[in-house]
């Protein structure tokens, strides 16, 4: 866990070192946090003196003391914006775009402008996604996805903003959600902005191309699907029935904007919380790393529940480097309490 930021309720920016002693399940184990308040039964007695500008990771890998300082931060801030990742959504057996340094760890996902540019992207694109459909419509919410619906009940989340297109925090039962960059399970027309449903869509695709769904196929990011040796040259992408224009995922591309409506509503959630909460997500892509630097501006703390590397390390108040399931699952049992 690395720890860096200003304690709420301190003058400016000025960074604090906490020395943290944990006790129970770690004797004599010292901690580094900073930014936290830690009292009661937690475990974690500290003691504040002012330090330089820098960044302080926890020594050790006592989970005891990753998890008091989650639930501190938690329990000092009322109203949270949380904006999760695809690390929320792992559990759930969908894959992750990136490893934990936060580089591909595949060929980059189609953009805008092949995708509306090129016949043979959209044949191939539509060929794996009947493929990789149906895992994708089988994934069900996990307990990271239940423990923020957990959370959002309590009163406890402003906003829930999802980089994921997946619709699992809707299924697990948060209300409060911007899917920022869309949702799989519907496709639009790019001619008229007819809009369907994704799994009505997939048997156009099934009767316009029989027997593709036989093809072998190995489950990947976002409803794709690896396929062995296959020739797209064939397959035929259905056209929209109403006007015959270019029918397309409803989610945002690489290249292409997203919709501006998403973006202010998500601002204006976030300067109304008291802190961030970023769960699954390295926040290399700008359009979610931007609400971490307009927090991080706005003097508002912003603590991450994410495994590897992320873009707003040197951003943040608290990280947590944790399973988001595990992480979540004994924030919410906190919480509840």
């Amino acid at each position: 866990m690395v720890a860096r930021g200003h304690v709420p309720g301190s003058i400016g920016n000025r960074r604090q070192r906490c020395l943290a002693r944990v006790h129970g399940g770690c004797p004599d184990r010292r901690a580094r946090i900073a930014g936290l308040h830690i009292t009661g039964a937690g475990g974690i007695s500290l003691c504040m003196q002012s330090v330089p500008d820098e960044t302080l990771a926890l020594a050790g890998d006592c989970a005891e003391a990753e998890l008091a300082a989650l639930e501190s931060f938690v329990a000092g801030h009322r109203r949270l914006f949380v904006l999760t990742g695809a690390g929320c959504s792992t559990r759930s057996g969908i894959p992750d775009y990136r490893d934990a340094e936060g580089g591909w760890k595949r060929t980059p996902p189609v953009t805008w402008q092949a995708f509306t540019g090129e016949a043979a992207t959209r044949r191939r694109y539509w060929a794996r996604s009947l493929a990789g459909w149906q895992y994708f419509a089988a994934a069900r919410p996990n307990a990271a996805h239940e423990a923020l619906a957990a959370l959002e009940a309590a009163g406890r989340v402003e906003l829930l903003v999802t980089q994921n297109v997946d619709g699992l925090h809707q299924r697990a039962g948060s209300q409060a959600v911007v899917d920022l960059h869309g949702r799989l399970d519907a496709v639009v027309c790019l001619g008229c902005g007819d809009r369907r449903d994704r799994a009505a869509f997939q048997a156009t695709l099934l009767e316009a191309n029989p027997g593709w769904e036989l093809r072998v196929a190995r489950i990947a990011p976002d409803g794709d699907a690896d396929l062995e040796d296959a020739d797209y040259a064939g397959f035929q992408v259905p056209d929209c029935p109403h006007c015959g224009g270019m029918l397309k995922p409803d989610v945002v591309f690489f290249g292409e904007s997203v919709p501006r409506a998403r973006v202010e509503q998500a601002v204006a959630a976030l300067h109304r919380s008291d802190a961030m909460l970023v769960v699954g997500s390295s926040l290399m892509v700008y359009s979610g790393f931007r609400f971490a630097r307009m927090a991080a501006g706005a003097g508002i703390p912003v603590a991450a529940v994410n495994l590897g590397r992320t873009r707003a390390d040197g951003l943040l108040a608290l990280k947590v480097r944790a399973d988001c399931v595990s992480a979540l699952s004994a924030l919410a049992g906190a919480t509840m309490q």
